[in-house]
């Protein structure tokens, strides 16, 4: 039921009237519902987890314990083995209630787990600074440790805890709808940065290999020339050695050594030629992968600034830092000419939480061309990916983004994190006149 107190406030099951359904095994009343009267608070001193209002224990023990946590003190009172998260939790809460030392336990527990918390909150002395100290928590998503603080404080009075138990109620309710958007959101983003990860190490095997070549190139080029200066040098005491003979078979020797060297050398510049020829090619193509390598790494970078700040932002309840997408296209209408059906959705849905609009047409396989126009009127930035558009239909879209002087992106593939990459890298100052664009030959 419990989520780890860590992380962000549960859905409290007064929002779960289903839990009875879900469950057949848990008899009686939902956890949450009135039950036994709390006993009379002791004048002057923070209040215990038994003295609280009934109502209260199952947000208690929902928000500010962890499922394992909860699970360890239950196997004392509660045969755990075999049961869901929200059987032990339910069972806490009703025993709660009739059980000392099991509220004994879980009030120690949730003290040495929020002892700073508690001790921070233990300086306000009235209900405004307790309200002021428990609406900074909610803002920072400190709320596990603060719930318990305010609940427990000896200055809280009846009316400030049921404000924070519908403040923590309602929270829950947001949660519970945020989660399915970033769950989705999370999983196209994670599919993207493991296709964005095996290709940059395909990307580096390929560069050791091409790096190898070159250097077994290189090692053949310099035997080669020192092959050519080998044959000199025999050459050279050739010379020497015949330089008492007879003058006929003097000349005789001289041409054929000269003629055996002259082949010598010219195979030695064959050679090196070839090699000059390899090395010249590996350095083009190991240039080449190492621009493609360094173009998926930025794109991996860019989609792993995304899912971070999205994160930080669902952590943080809205107040986090804004993702960089925010930036690039906030208030902004986006035309996506192009894609693949199974990436489009997860594009769709990364331009709309950045505050965007955004608009799909396929290029002409389902859409009308003719209805290209109008969407590109309406467009402030064109995005299309130049591997899942034809060639015709790509240089068409630029000439009609360079003619009406609409910045376009054209993105490496149609993949979410190249998106995601080109989108915030893109300087929207003058993208047409930087294309290069020739207006009468694409």
């Amino acid at each position: 039921m419990s989520h780890p107190a860590s992380t962000r406030p549960v859905l409290l099951p007064t929002a779960l009237p289903w839990a009875r359904q879900a469950d057949p095994t848990l008899d009686g009343a939902l956890c949450c519902e009135h039950g036994v009267p709390p006993p009379e608070l002791r004048p002057g001193a923070r209040a215990r987890l038994a003295e609280l209002d009934a109502h209260l224990h199952c947000s208690v023990i929902g928000t500010c314990l962890s499922t394992g946590e909860l699970r360890k003190l239950m196997t004392r009172f509660f045969d755990t083995a075999g049961a869901s998260d929200l059987a032990v939790h339910h069972e806490a809460v009703r025993l709660l209630p009739h059980d000392a030392e099991l509220a004994k336990l879980l009030h120690k527990a949730l003290e040495r787990r929020h002892d700073a918390a508690v001790q921070r909150y233990a300086r306000e002395r009235d209900d405004a600074g307790l309200l002021a100290l428990w609406e900074e928590s909610l803002r920072s998503g400190e709320v596990p440790g603060a719930y318990w603080a305010v609940l427990t404080h000896r200055r809280t009075t009846p009316e400030l805890r049921q404000r924070v138990f519908g403040d923590v109620h309602m929270l829950s309710h947001l949660v519970g709808a945020a989660n399915r958007a970033d769950i989705r959101r999370l999983v196209a983003l994670e599919r993207d940065n493991d296709e964005l990860r095996e290709r940059l190490e395909r990307a580096q095997e390929r560069n050791a290999e091409l790096a190898a070549e070159r250097d077994q190139a290189v090692a053949e080029r310099a035997g080669a020339l020192a092959a050519a200066q080998a044959a000199q040098g025999e050459l050279a005491q050739a010379r020497r050695s015949d330089a008492g003979l007879p003058g006929q078979e003097r000349l005789a020797a001289l041409s054929s050594a000269l003629a055996l060297q002259a082949q010598r050398r010219e195979a030695a510049e064959a050679l090196a030629e070839a090699a000059r020829q390899d090395a010249a090619r590996l350095a083009q193509e190991l240039e080449r992968v190492r621009g493609h390598a360094a173009e998926l790494a930025a794109e991996l970078g860019a989609a792993e600034a995304q899912l971070q700040a999205d994160l930080q932002a669902d952590g943080a309840a809205g107040g986090g830092a804004a993702a960089p997408l925010h930036a690039a296209l906030r208030s902004r209408r986006v035309l996506y000419v192009g894609g693949r059906p199974s990436s489009t959705p997860a594009i769709r849905a990364a331009v709309l939480r950045a505050g965007g609009e955004f608009r799909h047409h396929d290029g002409g396989i389902e859409d009308r061309k003719g209805l290209l126009a109008p969407a590109l009127a309406w467009a402030e930035l064109v995005a299309f990916p130049v591997d899942c558009i034809d060639h015709d239909s790509a240089l068409a879209l630029k000439r009609d983004c360079v003619r009406q002087g609409r910045p376009f992106a054209a993105l490496r593939s149609a993949s979410l994190a190249s998106f995601v990459a080109a989108l915030c890298a893109h300087d929207e100052a003058a993208p047409a006149a930087r294309s290069g664009l020739c207006m009468r030959h694409g």
